[in-house]
């Protein structure tokens, strides 16, 4: 794909592929960047996944505390009917779901429409609870005890202690709502609203397949993920074991 994109369209489409072409061009960043709303799509997808990653660790983080350290009435019969929310497929709420974003609420094409479904993840809350379970409850009583309130216990001493735990969040969450494609693709049909996916798949039918281009486009959708890997990669690899549990 990354070769492909400093090709000409007839190279980059050939079934021959130039696994190293002979004429190194940027004419294809030029044709996306020419004929597309690149620059907007890439503010979109920065702006819809960054308040999504913000939202998801704040409230997570809120409600993954409460499950986790806090005691009151229901608090196992209420986090069981949230896991239980995590079996419905997703195909099933989605007609109902964009009924409700487009004709009673009529936020079509509004970041509302995109943001608002995804502000709080059920998965989020569940990798929370079982990272904040294996912090020390001592230190929560010691602050108590201290007359310091529960927002400030959650603030001043959770928070500081779950920072391995809600980097992970943060990473999985704006990666997976970076790549998100089908809902956007939904409650959005002005062009400017797109994301940098959506954008990339109508970009691919505007006219004559422009081979070069397409690879371009989606070299650049690509590369912020590319950074973020290869720059936080210890947190993608705790991601596999928070919320692990001994056997």
């Amino acid at each position: 794909m990354i070769i492909g994109s400093f090709q000409d369209s007839k190279a980059s489409a050939s079934f021959q592929p130039q696994w190293w072409p002979t004429v190194w061009s940027l004419a294809p960043y030029e044709r996306f960047f020419g004929k597309t709303m690149a620059v907007r799509w890439l503010f979109n997808s920065l702006f819809v996944s960054s308040v999504l990653t913000v939202t998801n660790v704040f409230f997570a983080s809120l409600a993954g505390y409460a499950f986790a350290k806090l005691r009151f009435p229901g608090r196992t019969t209420i986090f069981w009917i949230l896991l239980s929310t995590m079996m419905i497929p997703a195909q099933v709420t989605l007609i109902p779901l964009y009924v409700l974003m487009i004709n009673v609420f009529d936020l079509g094409n509004t970041y509302t429409a995109i943001i608002l479904p995804g502000i709080a993840s059920v998965g989020n809350i569940f990798l929370m609870k079982q990272y904040m379970s294996s912090l020390p409850t001592s230190l929560i009583h010691a602050a108590r005890i201290d007359a310091c309130s529960e927002f400030g216990i959650f603030w001043k001493i959770i928070m500081p202690l779950a920072k391995p735990g809600l980097a992970v969040l943060a990473i999985f969450t704006f990666v997976a709502n970076w790549n998100e494609f089908f809902w956007p693709l939904l409650v959005t049909s002005s062009n400017s609203m797109r994301t940098i996916q959506v954008g990339l798949a109508s970009f691919r039918f505007a006219e004559a397949t422009d081979f070069g281009a397409i690879m371009a486009g989606a070299t650049i959708g690509a590369l912020p993920m590319f950074i973020l890997f290869f720059s936080l990669q210890k947190y993608f690899l705790q991601g596999i074991t928070v919320g692990a549990v001994k056997g």
